[in-house]
């Protein structure tokens, strides 16, 4: 096979790359693999497992093989989250650097940094509240791009590049900083680059930031928003800035304290009325584990946001662009939370419905909300309705590589083999550190029956 990248995956997948037996025993053993859990970390070079599906399949083999999927999107959202559009790249932070240090660590307890967690969350917020940047929120972009600092693309964690400086991808690693401040540093001054007209107030360690100012007068010092940097840092990116802000709401969220939940009771009572005490207490609620309440208190926020923005009531559907009034953000939010919790609770019917409605209702929300009901679909063996969700999601961002992983499993259910191979290079291509994919690759190509050897003319 040939080499396409070198990244860090599990230790279990070295086990993929070793020689295999008869399609159904190697099939059944990669799929025995895929389902362990992901411990320590190798560097092994990726296979590559072509464009084409080359070769008789043994279809006994793989319709006895469970395949793995990226779980649905679970964080909660409150009504300033829905409004991504309306969120600046200036500006103070709202999040606490406790709650990004727990933030970090609750999802990846391991990070692979060159200093603590708290010296990287302190760096952000010392670098970034010098130039007037928002330090959560561009810690939050670090997240995204290093994968809550586990790496596995072409950066490598000693080049202490959080941002992808510099990297074009088929393995061009980009730039590399002495230290993390350093590094930091680099990534705020490439964001003023893009945000700003003046220079940065430290001396220029971002190898690319006059790169910015002398060939792309275009943008230098006029994309005001996270959400402006959608298809220009990332391209195509169309929900890079979302991605971003997704990460920067639960960071952020309400936790389970009882601090928290005087809070929430607090703002419910000075607010009777208005949905956001309401999203706030359901979501402390619901990370208390009381699901019930925080159904209840999504309902009510649904039912007073529909009377806050009164474009509900006739039944007209809203097509949220994230720019809108706060009853309709807060209906987006609540329905969306709503969605969330019946599904927690098992009751996939109802969750179900509540999608059909926030979709309905805001059918340019979040591609997470596609690829939720996506889920859903796909577990009730709607395969038809499961692609056309996920094709949505695709839609909404061209690089999300488990809406792309999804649809081959849905079009495997379907028998149709073919399509379903190409949609799991397309997902490779994505994202070629995606574990999901790429155990899903292993197990596809161990149920192809190898070509029989030609025999030798004597």
């Amino acid at each position: 096979m040939k080499t396409r990248h070198i990244l860090s995956l599990a230790a279990a997948c070295t086990s993929f790359l070793l020689p295999l037996a008869t399609p159904a025993a190697s099939a059944a053993a990669a799929a025995e693999i895929a389902e362990r859990p992901i411990a320590g970390n190798v560097t092994i070079a990726r296979p590559d497992f072509g464009a084409e599906l080359s070769g008789e399949l043994n279809k006994k083999a793989i319709e006895g093989v469970t395949w793995r999927l990226t779980p649905a999107y679970d964080e909660l959202l409150l009504p300033e989250d829905a409004a991504p559009e309306t969120v600046t790249i200036f500006g103070a932070a709202e999040a606490t650097q406790e709650q990004m240090a727990a933030y970090i660590t609750r999802r990846n307890p391991s990070p692979k940094l060159n200093c603590t967690v708290a010296d990287i969350v302190r760096y952000y917020y010392e670098e970034a509240s010098r130039e007037g940047i928002r330090p959560d929120i561009a810690l939050c972009q670090a997240l995204k791009e290093t994968g809550f600092f586990a790496y596995g693309g072409d950066v490598v964690p000693s080049q202490n590049n959080f941002c992808g400086l510099g990297t074009t991808g088929g393995g061009v690693r980009g730039a590399s900083f002495q230290t993390p401040q350093l590094g930091v540093r680099a990534h705020i001054q490439h964001l003023l680059a893009y945000t700003s007209k003046e220079r940065p107030h430290a001396a220029i360690v971002d190898p690319r930031y006059s790169l910015i100012v002398q060939n792309r007068p275009d943008i230098h010092g006029s994309v005001t928003r996270w959400t402006g940097l959608n298809g220009i840092w990332a391209v195509p990116g169309k929900t890079y800035g979302q991605d971003i802000l997704r990460l920067w709401a639960a960071a952020k969220a309400p936790d389970a304290s009882d601090t928290a939940l005087a809070a929430a009771e607090k703002k419910v009572r000075q607010a009777p009325d208005e949905p956001a005490g309401y999203l706030y207490r359901g979501i402390v609620a619901e990370k208390r584990g009381d699901l019930a309440q925080a159904q209840s208190d999504f309902e009510t926020a649904i039912r007073l946001s529909g009377a806050t923005q009164g474009a509900l009531q006739d039944g007209a559907p809203l097509d949220y662009d994230g720019s809108a009034s706060s009853g309709r953000a807060a209906d987006a939010a609540a329905r969306y939370d709503l969605a969330i919790v019946l599904t927690r609770t098992g009751d996939k019917k109802a969750a179900k419905k509540a999608y059909d409605d926030l979709l309905a209702a805001h059918p340019n929300f979040s591609a997470a909300a596609w690829y939720n009901r996506g889920l859903l679909q796909l577990e009730s063996k709607k395969q038809k309705d499961a692609i056309a969700d996920f094709d949505r999601a695709l839609a909404q961002n061209p690089q999300n590589a488990p809406a792309q992983n999804a649809r081959a499993v849905a079009k495997i259910q379907q028998k149709d083999y073919k399509a379903a191979w190409q949609d799991l290079e397309r997902a490779a291509q994505i994202n070629n550190a995606d574990f999901d994919v790429l155990a899903n690759q292993v197990v596809f190509a161990a149920c192809v029956k190898p070509a029989p050897e030609k025999s030798k003319k004597k």
